[in-house]
């Protein structure tokens, strides 16, 4: 039986299931993976989700890896669940994202995808029950698994459970549109934990404002920061020197501004590719002498709103380098596709690093490029982002929706004084560091046990 347990709709390995039938093991990166390394696999185990035909290959053949188990939840019931409720529902409103006129709906279908979101909860807690030793710590994580706390404590109440969302937490407004009887269930849900855990006080701010009566239940911010040494270790590689060499040739001695992105809602790119049209428009002295480098990963594509937002970017971004491109200087380039190791490349080369959402938990990228950077970068930083608890003072901070601002920080980071620059980004460097997944972790985990 484990001491220490995690859950998380993604695990930290997949299955490819190759044409032979054999199956190839992928393992993934990330905070929580390189987080959870801190565990003992004898006294750990992680608890996740099959997310596709591989992963559900292997769960029927048993095939596993130790301190993995992974649930086949029935493919309707997940994809209702997961694209339907959490992605759909949960993650607009906690980014306040809806197009208040028209959404959201919710009617018959929507309590119908509920009740998978419910079920696939349950699997959850059922798992957890199952395989905790008495006493055990479970953490669970985010807005895909909110319901879990409490219906873990209702099948073994002598657990201490942990929740931690990774995004922001819905104003009282925004969560009051649920209705009554599913605002009262998700809450009820995250109340079932002993403690619930959020990347900044905003945000626990925001979730104690909408629920009142905390209970029996601590709420607390663990900022999330980047383990610096391993992340100058990956941007250093022969492979992204390699990418780097390209870019370099493709830029020239210009500037460059970087943004790295998934094409998610709330990354708010289209703004951010309107402001640096409009520093061409404002400041025409930068044309021919920056480029916008926009690495922008492909999301949630199988949502008709993510697709189209993709079509726009790369759109807009067609649509300045018509306007102010010349034959040997292409003002943007744009990559729409998962490419991390050009984002590295990027982010060393980078001299201005836009991050701009609408609202966001955290956003890593503001924190890990003043790491990588090799000779310092100004940090344009949205006041909606989760980083600006942190970095704001050695930040130029924006409002993400005021474009005109967006394009006078970008000028203002673009003639920063290389000192200052270098100054900032030493700051920003060690505030980003100064949380690194296994401590940020370990430190939620000693909280539990201290309950």
């Amino acid at each position: 039986m484990a001491t220490v347990l995690v859950a998380s709709n993604r695990g930290p390995v997949s299955y490819v299931l190759g044409e032979d039938g054999s199956l190839d093991t992928r393992r993934g990166g990330g905070g929580l993976v390189s987080a959870l390394s801190a565990i003992d696999a004898r006294e750990g185990l992680w608890v996740c989700a099959a997310l596709g035909e591989g992963d559900r290959e292997a769960v029927r053949r048993g095939v596993a890896e130790q301190g993995v188990r992974m649930l086949d939840i029935d493919p309707s019931v997940y994809a209702d669940a997961y694209n339907g409720i959490a992605n759909s529902v949960l993650w607009f409103l906690h980014h306040h994202l809806y197009d208040i006129p028209r959404e959201p709906v919710f009617d018959a279908g929507f309590r119908r995808r509920w009740e998978s979101y419910r079920t696939y909860n349950r699997a959850f807690a059922e798992a957890l029950a199952a395989e905790a030793a008495e006493g055990a710590a479970v953490l669970v994580q985010d807005y895909h698994l909110a319901l879990v706390p409490g219906q873990l404590r209702e099948l073994r109440p002598d657990l201490r459970i942990a929740h931690f969302t990774h995004t922001p937490w819905a104003s009282p407004p925004y969560l009051g549109m649920l209705p009554t009887d599913i605002r009262e269930e998700l809450l009820r849900g995250m109340l079932g934990a002993d403690r619930l855990g959020f990347h900044t006080r905003a945000w626990a701010e925001a979730f104690e404002e909408g629920v009142g009566d905390l209970g029996r239940t601590t709420v607390a911010a663990y900022p999330l920061g980047v383990d610096g040494e391993e992340l100058r270790a990956l941007a250093y590689r022969p492979e992204v020197d390699e990418k780097l060499a390209r870019l370099r040739t493709e830029i020239g001695d210009r500037k460059t501004i970087v943004r790295v992105d998934r094409t998610e809602l709330s990354k708010n790119i289209l703004r951010g590719l309107q402001a640096y049209r409009e520093l061409l428009t404002t400041h025409p002295e930068w044309r021919n002498r920056v480029v916008h480098l926009a690495s922008a990963y492909p999301s949630r594509q199988d949502l008709e709103s993510y697709r189209s937002y993709t079509t726009a970017v790369t759109d807009l971004a067609e649509e300045i380098n018509t306007a102010f491109g010349t034959p040997d200087w292409q003002p943007v380039l744009v990559s729409v596709k998962d490419d991390f190791t050009r984002s590295l490349a990027a982010y060393r080369l980078a001299d201005v690093a836009l991050v701009n959402p609408v609202r966001d938990g955290m956003n890593l990228v503001a924190k890990e490029i003043p790491v990588v950077s090799e000779t310092g970068c100004a940090l344009v930083l949205s006041r909606e982002a989760g980083a600006y608890e942190e970095l704001h003072e050695d930040a130029l901070v924006v409002n993400p929706f005021d474009v005109s601002e967006t394009a006078e920080a970008l000028h203002r980071a673009l003639t920063m004084p290389p000192s200052e620059r270098t100054d900032r980004t030493k700051r920003l460097a060690a505030t980003a560091t100064a949380h690194p997944p296994q401590r940020w972790f370990l430190n939620q985990l000693e909280a539990l046990r201290e309950r």
